[in-house]
């Protein structure tokens, strides 16, 4: 699709699996979730405004071919040839907020490192994404309660965006596959610190090391945005270090006992190791690329091998992104 980074490409199977791999005594608040469910509504009405500003019968060449479902009459979608994605034009995302290096850095565009996340280049990627957030947003808002969910995602896909800058160098990005990426990590890092109180949690770390394997492995395709993917996956798992500790066994228990009764601390020494450590490498992450991309720098020119992390070049396709 004309020059664009795309973020996710066919369904993803991330953690459908995940919630049956282990289980944890049911000692915890159930929290209703409905913050996931209002960033679905607003990413689904965010591509429906987006379409009725494209505005394919009016604004597409002959030359670019037809329009597809024409139908549709505002709402069709670009020509195929164009947008294989059933969406709008590459010009229609960079009008409404589109993740592009240049206007970030030169014009200090930085919202669009936020507004990005909530635009998806086709109904194919919304939809692939918005499942996605379905199936690992629900299960760990009705956990941890919609404001470290909320907060994780937000940054995780905050961090994607500024990774991408600093590695994608000519083409847009868009989608929420690195929030998505980051509440993936958060799960990791969440089975990880709470590991003494699951069972079968090697199981459980297994199938999500595999996940996180295979998606990652889809993100060398060209036209993957995989240093958004990246970068969601590492600020969200140091996040679930940082919010996602749960009190180890018997501390809860522990409050209702005299008060002259030794009662356990509420977090073990390791967890209170990683909250730390973590909380230090997301700030110190942050900050310094936030100045390096402020400050113009070309992260390939720091790290050659590391647009292959992006799109590895075969005899079918060329990379160009950066």
């Amino acid at each position: 699709m004309s020059g664009e980074d795309l973020e996710s490409r066919g369904a993803k199977n991330r953690v459908q699996n995940y919630s049956s791999s282990y289980v944890i005594e049911e000692r915890e608040t159930q929290w209703t979730s409905w913050l996931i469910p209002i960033f679905v509504v607003a990413n689904v009405a965010m591509f429906i405004v987006l379409m009725y500003i494209n505005n394919c019968p009016k604004n597409s060449s002959v030359l670019q071919g037809k329009c597809v479902a024409r139908f549709l009459g505002r709402f069709s979608f670009q020509p195929l040839m164009e947008n294989p994605m059933f969406g709008p034009s590459s010009s229609t995302l960079e009008k409404l907020g589109a993740l592009e290096r240049t206007k970030v850095v030169n014009k200090h565009q930085a919202w669009r490192l936020i507004s990005c996340i909530w635009l998806h280049a086709g109904v194919i990627h919304l939809l692939a994404n918005m499942l996605s957030l379905v199936f690992i947003g629900i299960r760990l808002e009705q956990q941890f309660g919609f404001v470290r969910i909320g907060i994780i995602y937000l940054l995780s896909g905050f961090g994607g965006s500024v990774l991408s800058s600093l590695f994608i160098q000519k083409n847009i990005s868009v989608g929420a596959s690195g929030a998505l990426f980051g509440l993936l990590g958060a799960m990791l890092s969440e089975l990880i610190t709470n590991w003494t109180i699951y069972t079968n949690k090697a199981a459980a770390l297994l199938t999500l090391l595999v996940i996180v394997i295979i998606n990652l492995a889809v993100g060398i395709l060209p036209h993957v945005d995989n240093f958004a993917h990246i970068g969601g996956f590492l600020a969200g798992f140091l996040l679930g270090f940082v919010l996602l500790p749960r009190p180890q066994y018997g501390w809860i228990e522990g409050r209702n006992l005299p008060a002259d009764v030794r009662v356990k601390s509420k977090y073990r020494a390791y967890q209170y190791v990683l909250w730390l450590v973590s909380l230090i490498l997301l700030i110190s992450g942050l900050t310094v690329g936030l100045v390096m991309l402020f400050r113009g720098v070309n992260g390939n020119d720091h790290c050659h091998w590391c647009h292959y992390l992006s799109c590895v070049p075969t005899s079918k396709w060329k990379c160009d992104g950066t």
